[in-house]
């Protein structure tokens, strides 16, 4: 009803509408609309999601620069325990010669750390009639006296820290150095302290590297004595070396 009139739909266009091609326009009018409808609704979803998903790479990229500046240095080893895939340079570079030292890297008794430490006996007596003094230098590669490429970028490092001991205690350590190798390809610093004297207890010693360009580094820990300082026997251990 219409006004009080009945509504009567005109003949024309109601044979238009309800004709086999009317209904198929109106179909073809509603996919259409639905199509739309879909795309818009899709697009507002997609927004949505792409706007989440960039607020999830910020809060990580936040997370991650936090991180960076609160862990720039993690500890890098240059032994931990034997055969360790955190130990780094080789204690390769035996001072003068060898003959006076005898190493090894699997000691296990009462050592600092849970499995192995390192033995160190110096013959004094042996170094005596030879040159009188002895040491270790952790090289990398193994032997490289700055002959070869091998130098790691410690950037970042504050100290180096070592643990130590003597068999008896009053065992005496001239020098602990780090870097100075030279040669064709030098270490870029050096750092030194010394003299040592051990204890019979394990105690932790470090070597202070702020301020110090350590961006190429193949020396990466040295240690020297000699029969002046030490009057009999000097048998001593370390562990748990490492720059941090």
């Amino acid at each position: 009803m219409y006004n009080n009139k009945q509504f009567v739909l005109d003949p024309i266009i109601k044979r238009k509408l309800f004709s086999k091609g009317g209904m198929r326009q109106m179909k073809v009018l509603q996919t259409a609309l639905l199509v739309c409808l879909l795309f818009i609704f899709g697009c507002e979803k997609h927004a949505q999601l792409k706007e989440r998903s960039a607020s999830k790479i910020e809060a990580k990229q936040d997370e991650q620069a936090v991180d960076v500046k609160n862990n720039s240095f993690k500890p890098f080893y240059i032994y931990s325990n034997k055969g360790s895939r955190e130990n780094h340079y080789v204690p390769s570079g035996f001072m003068p010669n060898g003959k006076c030292l005898a190493f090894s890297d699997d000691y296990t008794e009462n050592c600092y750390s849970e499995r192995t430490c390192m033995r160190i006996v110096y013959g004094v007596q042996c170094s005596r009639e030879d040159q009188n003094w002895a040491g270790i230098y952790w090289l990398n590669p193994p032997n490289n006296w700055g002959q070869r490429k091998g130098g790691y970028n410690l950037t970042g490092a504050q100290k180096l820290s070592f643990w130590a001991k003597g068999e008896n205690g009053g065992e005496q350590i001239q020098e602990i150095t780090i870097g100075g190798i030279t040669g064709n390809y030098p270490d870029s610093d050096i750092a030194v302290i010394g003299p040592i004297i051990l204890t019979k207890e394990w105690k932790e010693y470090t070597v202070d590297l702020r301020g110090k360009d350590l961006s190429y580094i193949s020396g990466g820990f040295s240690w020297t004595t000699s029969a002046d300082v030490n009057s009999q026997s000097c048998i001593f251990y370390l562990d748990e070396i490492k720059f941090e």
